[in-house]
């Protein structure tokens, strides 16, 4: 049986999610499982105002 856990972080400080991520990868290894990851989620977010309504009557 394959089982998978997926783990996401937050935090204000990468330096925090990165050491926590380190810790947690390092565990797993130890344990015998494998490890595929760590993926960084993007930070930014891009937001563009359209108009709804461009022809008014």
């Amino acid at each position: 049986m394959n089982q998978k856990i997926r783990i996401k972080l937050r935090s204000y400080d990468h330096n925090l999610v990165d050491k926590s991520t380190e810790k947690i990868v390092k565990t797993v290894r130890n344990s015998g499982a494998v490890v595929t990851g760590p993926i960084p989620l993007p930070t930014e977010k891009n937001i563009y105002t359209v108009l709804r309504s461009p022809h008014v009557n």
